[in-house]
């Protein structure tokens, strides 16, 4: 099974010299063969109103139809108060609804993470976990990529340099990669 693997990268952060989104950029130049990863910027997603649900605004159709569009999701969350950034849970939350309307079930999906602090945004990724199991998400277990003292790991420009990192995010990649087959397989074999 050789056909390209389209992922969709999401950064909790909005920050343009987020670290999370210089990891994501890092993740671009270490996908396999066949495997293209395009970014989505949440800035535009408003916050959700369950009155404007049934006739969303146009960014969270248009998000709607990326994550639709794409054979996995890959998620850098930073760790903000031991939880997941609220634009982050908004984002989730727009695509999910309305109810039956859910963009992302049966999605497979891989989580990273960088941080100032030593945890490497831990704490965020097992809350987004418990996230993932309403929304109806199939997330990869490991490996886990956790970078902590993210101002140490990436360079002033926001380049990744710390080796292990790299490592793991393409070791994640590759596995995010044959998970998503994998799930083909079976979802084709059970049709």
């Amino acid at each position: 099974m050789n056909e390209t693997i389209n992922i969709l990268g999401i950064a909790g952060s909005l920050r343009q010299a987020s670290f999370n989104r210089a990891a994501l950029r890092a993740a671009q130049g270490l996908v396999p063969a066949g495997v293209t990863l395009e970014l989505f910027d949440l800035a535009a997603i408003p916050m959700f109103n369950q009155d404007t649900e049934a006739k969303p605004p146009a960014e969270v159709v248009r998000f709607k139809q990326c994550i639709r569009a794409a054979d996995a999701i890959l998620i850098s969350t930073p760790e903000y108060n031991y939880s997941i950034s609220g634009v982050l849970k908004n984002a989730i939350d727009c695509a999910s609804r309305p109810f039956g309307d859910s963009a992302w079930a049966g999605k497979p999906v891989a989580l990273m993470g960088a941080s100032p602090s030593l945890f490497g945004s831990a704490r965020a990724q097992y809350h987004l976990r418990q996230v993932f199991v309403a929304v109806d998400m199939l997330p990869l277990n490991r490996p886990e990529v956790m970078i902590g003292n993210a101002a140490k790991a990436f360079d002033a420009q926001g380049t990744l340099v710390d080796a292990t990192s790299r490592d793991l995010i393409r070791k994640l990649l590759v596995e995010l990669v044959a998970w998503t087959r994998h799930l083909k397989r079976n979802h084709a074999a059970a049709a």
